[in-house]
């Protein structure tokens, strides 16, 4: 309450400056009043009406405490569960994976319900972003009709310690009352007809994570987890004297692929014996020592999953071993216009920390790295901190897919290799290099338009006039006809 107190002290104190500079006149702030009106208690767990009656209330503001759903505690995970419950008074089943800002959502959607009173709070983005989306908005909209009013999409709030923390938060004002509803970015603001959950003048559109694609194509799975303790993974600077050592063991090495190594070029290797006879791994001691080494981390493990692996130590959890496979890094940085990807083949070995399309073709290539596949992942994906977190149940199992001719299906096909075509003008750069919106080369910039241009063709967008948030609008409407 000293706190609180402090603070209304503080803002009191800048007002009145700010006040004077306007009317030209010293303001007598001193002596400080003492309020005794400040409520201190667990927010979740009172009754809002007893602290202020909602027909006394006009407006709500705040800024609710920011702790995402994994650094919860077992005290906030029971605030959550005992304020996000549907009319019979239980948890909805996806209470337990939204940020602990979501209880103060509720709690004002609740006392606002069939009244004139207006809120507005500060929040971390995630709540409107990814899976936590439907999770949150709508519960709030099916129950209490809530809608948004205003938004200020993501910013930086920096804070003014001595250690820099840096927050993404976004600003929402939302009530039952029907006023014109305003979209703020930056230093612009754009007067909406709708403001839906992902803070976008667009329908009403909740995208739910679903365990496989609405359109008939390949399905996306994660790559293969080592759980080896690093004993079957090989790095660059152990290559050479590794091989050198075990020569024979070189038809069983294959490159290694996580986002960072994908994105960034970096080279990693490991051992895949998924086809090696028990003679041939007892013939190579180097390896039998890694297999050993693997068996006894598993075994040790306080996961009992792990520690099952012991039993076939010569392998990663998974085995996906693809022809040929598309790959998508999980998380990959906001500041790149696309992310890229690949068609890589099975020559080398994707891990978790990527998501790979199995049997995946040019066209579907050409379609996932085009500008309309990117304007709905920046739309609907999660984000770590500031970067894109592609997911494949949210992201890609509901991307409302376009329904080509033939030619415009062979169009995107060539579209598609002109951007690996470009790539390879640059073997000396990685992807971290040529998709730097400061070093893109030309050639790949150029075939990137033009594979945008074939993709919203085949959509029948309008290529000239329409913009990212228009385009979002446009696949939104196409995820609601599919989903009635």
């Amino acid at each position: 309450m000293t706190v609180a107190t402090t603070a209304l002290w503080i803002s009191e104190a800048q007002m009145l400056t700010e006040t004077e500079h306007i009317i030209h006149q010293d303001i007598d702030f001193l002596p400080l009043r003492s309020y005794t009106n400040i409520h201190e208690g667990n927010a979740l767990r009172i009754d809002w009406e007893t602290v202020v009656p909602k027909a006394h209330l006009n407006y709500i503001i705040g800024n609710p405490p920011f702790v995402g759903y994994s650094l919860q505690n077992k005290e906030q995970k029971d605030d959550i569960l005992s304020v996000f419950v549907d009319i019979d008074g239980k948890p909805f089943k996806t209470a337990g994976k939204i940020d602990y800002v979501a209880g103060w959502y509720y709690k004002a959607s609740e006392l606002m319900q069939h009244t004139n009173i207006r809120a507005a709070l500060v929040s971390t983005n995630s709540i409107t972003q990814g899976e936590q989306v439907a999770a949150i908005w709508k519960p709030l909209k099916e129950l209490f009709g809530i809608h948004i009013d205003f938004a200020h999409r993501t910013f930086r709030w920096d804070s003014e310690a001595s250690l820099k923390a840096h927050v993404h938060c976004v600003i929402v004002g939302f009530s039952n009352v029907n006023v014109p509803k305003v979209i703020y970015d930056n230093d612009k603001q754009k007067i909406a007809d709708n403001i839906n959950a992902y803070l976008i003048d667009a329908p009403d559109v909740y995208i739910e994570s679903r365990k496989h694609p609405l359109y008939d194509v390949p399905e996306m799975v994660t790559g293969n987890r080592p759980a080896d303790g690093g004993h079957l993974i090989i790095e660059a600077e152990d290559y050479d004297d590794f091989i050198k050592q075990e020569p024979s063991s070189q038809k069983y090495i294959k490159k290694l692929l996580g986002a960072a190594e994908f994105i960034n070029n970096k080279e990693r290797w490991c051992l895949w014996l998924v086809d090696a006879s028990p003679s041939e791994l007892r013939n190579m001691p180097l390896v039998l020592k890694r297999i050993q080494a693997c068996k006894e981390d598993r075994e040790n493990a306080p996961d009992e999953g792990r520690r099952k692996l012991a039993l076939t130590p010569h392998l990663f959890r998974e085995q996906l071993n693809p022809e040929t496979y598309i790959i998508v890094p999980s998380v990959s940085s906001e500041r790149r216009r696309y992310v890229p990807m690949g068609l890589l083949t099975k020559d080398t070995i994707p891990t978790n920390l990527v998501l790979i399309i199995p049997d995946a073709t040019l066209y579907h290539f050409g379609i996932l790295e085009s500008n309309v596949h990117m304007a709905w992942m920046r739309a609907v994906c999660g984000r770590l901190k500031s970067d894109y977190r592609y997911s494949k149940d949210v992201v890609y199992n509901n991307f409302p897919w376009p329904t080509p001719t033939d030619e415009q299906k062979t169009k995107i096909e060539q579209t598609a290799q002109a951007i690996l075509d470009a790539r390879a003008l640059y073997p000396d750069s990685s992807l971290a290099d040529l998709y730097d919106e400061l070093t893109m080369p030309v050639e790949l910039r150029r075939a990137h338009q033009d594979n945008d241009r074939a993709v919203m063709a085949a959509y029948g967008f309008p290529i000239k006039t329409m913009t990212e948030s228009q385009c979002v609008a446009e696949l939104f409407k196409l995820y609601q006809e599919l989903t009635k």
